[in-house]
C-alpha cells in the first residue's frame, strides 16, 4: 500500500515522490512495467484504474513500434517464404519510395485514417496512377492486420478506405497507318527483328529478351515461352543487373503459333546473332548463361527495357520529321506492340479465348476488359488470318515470299543448330 508525502495510504500501486509527483506502477500481461504519473493524484487513479482495465480485458497493446521497424519484422516474418522475390522487390520498393517516408518513424499506434487518407491523396497529386495508390493502400492494410494479431495496434487505420479507379485509359494501339509507317521507317535498322517478332507474336518484352534458338520448335512452328528476363537490382546485388525468372503467371508458360513473318523475322536474326559472335572479340564475350540469347544489344550484350524504348523513339523521330506538328506519331513503349498484336489478332477474326492464350493472361475477362473496343461481332480462330492481315497492312506479299525464300536457303545450314553457344563451341 503506498503512502504520500504526509503518511497518508494512497491504494496499491501508488505512491508519491519527493517532488510531489504520484506515480502508479502495475506490470501488465505483455511482462512490461506500466507507470501513470501526474501531478492530480484524482487523474493519475483514473489513468491508472483505465491500464489494469484494459490490461484484464486484454485490449491494451505491446510497445510503441514505429511503423519502419514493424514492416522489417512483417516482411521477414509473414512473408518469408511465401512471397516471390520480384513480389518482394516490388513491396519494398513501394513501401520505401511511397510510405516510408510519410510515416516510417511514427509509433504505428499514432498512425491516424486521416493520415494514410492524405498520403494517398497527396500520391494522386503527384501524378501516381490508381495502381501505385493502391498497391499502398493494400499493403498497409495488411501490414496493421498483422499488427493487430500480435497486439501492436487496435484497430487497422487504413482498413476502410476506398482508392478510387482513375477515369479509363484507352490501350496504347497503333493504328494501321502507324503500323505501317513505322516498319517501313525500321526496315534495315538493328532492332527490326525484334520489332517484328514482338507484333507478332504479342510476347512481352522480358519474354523475347530470354528467347533462345531453342524455344522454337519449327517442326510445330511455334515458340514456347518458358522464362523472362529482368534488369533489378536484387538484395544481394551490388547494383542492377540482369536474372532469369519464371514467366509473370501459370498462364504465361504458353506456345505461341509462329506466321510466315515472324519466321523470317527469326530466321533473319539468327543470322545477325551469328555474325555478332563472329566480330566480337574473345574479351567481349558475354557471360555463359547469356550467350545463347537470341536477341541482344548491338555489343551481343542481354536487353533491358530502356534500350528497346531507345530504339523506338529514334524511329518515332524519325517519322515525324515528315508528319504536320498536328499529325505527329507519338512516342510508345514495347508493350504497345502487345497491344496491337491483340488488336490485329480481333480485327483478323481470331476468338477472344484463342487471343488470351497467345498473350498468356490469367483470364478470359482481363483480355476483354484491355480490348472490349475493337472486338468485332464474329470470331474465329485460325492463325492465317493474322497472316492476311499483316501482309494487307504491309502491302508486301511479293517481298516476303522473295525474302523468305532468300533466308529458307541461307538458313538450311544452320537448321539443326541447337543454340548459339553449342554452334560457336562454348557448350561441349
Amino acid at each position: 500500500m503506498g503512502k504520500d508525502l504526509n503518511g497518508k495510504d494512497l491504494g496499491k500501486g501508488i505512491v508519491q515522490k519527493k517532488n510531489g509527483i504520484y506515480e502508479a506502477r502495475f506490470n501488465n500481461r505483455f511482462g512490461k512495467r506500466v507507470s501513470v504519473t501526474g501531478r492530480d493524484l484524482k487523474d493519475v487513479k483514473k489513468r491508472y484504474n483505465e491500464a489494469i482495465y484494459e490490461d484484464e480485458k486484454e485490449i491494451n497493446i505491446r510497445d510503441n513500434i514505429k511503423l519502419d521497424d514493424w514492416y522489417d519484422k512483417w516482411m521477414n516474418v509473414y512473408k518469408f517464404d511465401i512471397i516471390r522475390e520480384n513480389t518482394r522487390r516490388h513491396y519494398n520498393h513501394v513501401y520505401k519510395k511511397h510510405i516510408s517516408p510519410t510515416l516510417g518513424k511514427i509509433s504505428i499506434q499514432n498512425i491516424t485514417q486521416l493520415q494514410i487518407r492524405e498520403l494517398i491523396k497527396d500520391l494522386k497529386k503527384q501524378g501516381y496512377q490508381f495502381e501505385t495508390r493502391n498497391k499502398v493502400k493494400v499493403l498497409l492494410v495488411d501490414i496493421f492486420n498483422k499488427a493487430m494479431i500480435d497486439e501492436f495496434v487496435r484497430k487497422n487505420p487504413a482498413k476502410g478506405i476506398s482508392v478510387p479507379k482513375d477515369k479509363d485509359k484507352e490501350v496504347q494501339v497503333l493504328t494501321l497507318e502507324d503500323q505501317i509507317d513505322f516498319f517501313n521507317c525500321c526496315k534495315g535498322t538493328f532492332y527490326d527483328n525484334f520489332f517484328t517478332v514482338a507484333i507478332q507474336t504479342g510476347m512481352r518484352i522480358g519474354e523475347l529478351a530470354a528467347l533462345r534458338w531453342e524455344d522454337i520448335d519449327w517442326d510445330k512452328n511455334i515458340i514456347r515461352v518458358t522464362r523472362t528476363l529482368v534488369y533489378q537490382r536484387y538484395e544481394e546485388d551490388s547494383k542492377k543487373t540482369f536474372h532469369f525468372e519464371e514467366p509473370k503467371t501459370k498462364t504465361s508458360y504458353r506456345e505461341i503459333p509462329i506466321s510466315k513473318q515472324c519466321a523470317i523475322a527469326l530466321k533473319k536474326q539468327f543470322m545477325q546473332k551469328r555474325i555478332l559472335e563472329n566480330k566480337a572479340p574473345e574479351s567481349k564475350r558475354p557471360e555463359k548463361e547469356f550467350r545463347d540469347l537470341l536477341f541482344t544489344t548491338k555489343v551481343n550484350t542481354p536487353l533491358n527495357p530502356q534500350n528497346i524504348c531507345d530504339a523506338i523513339k529514334r524511329i518515332v523521330n524519325e517519322i515525324n520529321l515528315m508528319r504536320d506538328t498536328s499529325d505527329e506519331l507519338e512516342t510508345f513503349s514495347c508493350h504497345c506492340f502487345r497491344h496491337t498484336f491483340a488488336t490485329r489478332c480481333f480485327e483478323a477474326g481470331i476468338k477472344p479465348k484463342t487471343v488470351q492464350s497467345y498473350l498468356g493472361h490469367a483470364s478470359l475477362k482481363m483480355t476483354m476488359d484491355l480490348y472490349t473496343s475493337v472486338l468485332p461481332e464474329h470470331m474465329s480462330s485460325e492463325m492465317g488470318k493474322l497472316d492476311s492481315e499483316f501482309e494487307k497492312i504491309n502491302n508486301e506479299g511479293f517481298e516476303n515470299e522473295l525474302t523468305e525464300q532468300k533466308y529458307n536457303s541461307a538458313f538450311q545450314t544452320y537448321k539443326k543448330v541447337v543454340n548459339f553457344g553449342e554452334y560457336l563451341g562454348y557448350v561441349k
